[in-house]
């Protein structure tokens, strides 16, 4: 069987390294907002090119407590329209209702499957006051033009760059590009730690300054609280760990573009399409980290059932639209038609830092070998 992502494996490469951080953390004595967070939050701005880096619990209170530190700073109002997505994962609309605020769905650019700048501009009235682009699979939004319009119409930009940690344009990283950034780092990230985690990147002080309170009970000094907060930390262990896997991450993102130069050499067939067009753009691989290689058929269940029957996993990366889902019930009669076909046809293939170029080739040959009829 190749796994969809081997979380054993990937893992067991960092064993030694992860055993010492966990070690230094217990021997510390010291479990919360101590060193280790210090030190991977001035690590990991670096990393991405931004001034300031903010750890917490999880990637959609990464989101989510950004929006609500512009609600705290007078930045937002409640009821303002946030531009994002249709075809994103949930948790970057769940961010955005968490905070009485209205998300506004747009269609995504049909190459990239990331957000239309087009579309963006299409769905800015006087109550737009944001746009939550999604670095959906490891390849940034169309960040150029997003930040142009965002400066034309006075809006600010939050990035969900859960899954592109490392992933830029011409050098720029995602995290440095909009006033904010949220992260993930759920376990099968690129960057994942051993459990939850998150992080917020920007070069705005006050913004910072905000953050760091609300995420510990809206305290900026013990048993002092300027915001009613909530207890959203990334923990010493978490980070401590996240600092021994920071190092290899553009390694890691190397081996995935091997991987991914297999599937776009070997596989031919012609009712599955590759991601935007890489075949003839093959330059792009250099800025996209390649979180999950998502091709794409109208046969996409019997596909899945093909490459299980060879022992290849997959995984579909999103089976229901967020405005499918029984959570935002006002939506279900709305069609965005692009994002449905996208959501029914969608499915990703394996790929991660430990798999091999023979089951790359595996892979390819079995998709290869796929019939529809």
């Amino acid at each position: 069987m190749i796994p969809f992502l081997d979380l054993q494996s990937i893992n067991a490469q960092y064993r030694t390294e992860l055993i010492e951080a966990c070690t230094r953390v217990i021997d510390s004595g010291w479990y919360i907002g101590g060193n280790e967070l210090s030190q991977f939050e001035q690590e990991f701005a670096a990393y991405c090119g931004s001034a300031y880096c903010i750890g917490v619990a999880n990637g959609l209170d990464a989101l989510t407590l950004t929006l609500r530190a512009w609600l705290e700073l007078g930045r937002l109002q409640p009821g303002d329209e946030i531009i994002v997505p249709a075809n994103t994962y949930i948790a970057s609309i769940l961010a955005i209702s968490a905070n009485d605020l209205k998300p506004v769905l747009v269609e995504p650019d049909a190459a990239s499957f990331n957000i239309s700048p087009a579309n963006a501009r299409a769905a800015i009235n006087p109550k737009t006051r944001a746009i939550l682009p999604v670095h959906l699979y490891g390849q940034l939004a169309d960040m150029p033009a997003i930040m142009a319009l965002a400066r034309e119409y006075g809006l600010l930009v939050l990035e969900d760059a859960a899954q592109a940690h490392g992933s830029a344009i011409d050098g720029k990283k995602a995290g440095s590009w909009g006033h904010a950034a949220g992260f993930s780092f759920y376990p099968g990230k690129n960057l994942g730690a051993l459990g939850d985690a998150g992080a917020i990147t920007t070069d705005d002080a006050e913004l910072a300054q905000t953050l760091r309170a609300l995420r510990n009970y809206g305290s900026h000094e013990k048993y002092k609280n300027l915001f009613k907060g909530v207890n959203s930390r990334l923990d010493e262990i978490q980070a401590a760990m996240l600092r021994a896997k920071l190092s290899y991450l553009d390694a890691d993102s190397q081996h995935r573009r091997k991987i991914v130069q297999v599937y776009l050499n070997e596989i031919v067939h012609e009712k599955i399409r590759l991601p935007f067009s890489c075949k003839t753009d093959i330059s792009t691989l250099s800025s996209h980290v390649w979180h999950l290689f998502v091709v794409r058929t109208p046969y996409r269940d019997a596909l899945q059932k093909h490459l299980l029957a060879q022992g290849i996993q997959t995984l579909i990366h999103y089976p229901i639209a967020p405005h499918k889902q029984q959570a935002y019930s006002v939506w279900n009669d709305t069609s965005y038609v692009l994002t449905e076909v996208l959501h029914q046809e969608v499915l990703s293939l394996p790929i991660s830092p430990v798999m091999t170029v023979q089951d790359a080739k595996y892979v390819a040959d079995a998709v290869n070998s796929f019939q529809w009829d």
